[in-house]
């Protein structure tokens, strides 16, 4: 499973492992929190078109990667909070579809190279992830009424700082591409542009394991 802010944020940030594990005959369950309406520079852009435009993109990169369900929570642009209401949500939707792996935003990052600011929504995405995952969906007397419980196995954290494991997506790096590329929308007019930005950022990840392609994430083993 993985859960992400925005309609683009998983493909850019696990698209080749999602796309792996598709052909691989793993049920791959995406959870997106919110509706992309305010993804725009432009001020003049309609935001209730653009948050259907780019719910039809998100479906179009679901698709390409092979996701099995796309689950939308249509949360406002800016205004996620890791409330119980979401983990509440959360904690349903892992009991319903039991993911061993849940991949999502390390919330402990904030800061990157002195230029990004990782934002609110990427944050507390991630916080409520993990509060979802450790304990609540594992614990029967959180939520009891979202079903069974289940013990997640392992969380990979991208965007992170101290990344521990890099996977080998060389085989599904240009499907990651054309899901990324499917959100056209927020490719500002440059496609060409941001296909070489995911190829190099892919290659930036594998380079330090001898990879050509990677990407990069920091594992929490929840076995036990």
């Amino acid at each position: 499973m993985a859960i992400y802010a925005h309609p683009d944020d998983a493909d850019v940030a696990a698209g080749g492992l999602l796309a792996q594990w598709a052909s691989e005959g793993c049920p791959v369950h995406l959870v997106v929190i919110c509706d992309g309406a305010k993804g725009s520079h432009v001020p003049q852009v309609d935001a209730r078109s653009l948050r259907e435009v780019r719910r039809e993109e998100l479906q179009l990169a679901a698709d390409l990667l092979g996701a099995t369900t796309v689950e939308c929570l249509d949360h406002v642009d800016g205004g996620v909070t890791n409330d119980e209401e979401l983990r509440s949500t959360l904690v349903g939707l892992i009991r319903k579809f039991k993911p061993e792996v849940v991949v999502g935003p390390d919330p402990t990052a904030t800061f990157f190279g002195g230029v990004y600011v990782n934002h609110r929504d990427h944050r507390e995405t991630g916080w409520a992830m993990l509060d979802s995952v450790a304990p609540a969906a594992a614990m029967p007397l959180y939520f009891p009424e979202k079903g069974e419980a289940h013990q997640v196995r392992q969380l990979l954290l991208s965007g992170t700082h101290e990344p521990d494991v890099v996977v080998d997506v060389s085989r599904t790096i240009d499907t990651k591409v054309k899901a990324v590329l499917a959100h056209a929308s927020q490719m500002a007019g440059d496609p060409d542009g941001i296909r070489d930005v995911v190829y190099g950022r892919a290659e930036q990840a594998g380079h330090p394991v001898g990879i050509t392609f990677g990407e990069a994430f920091r594992s929490v083993d929840l076995a036990f």
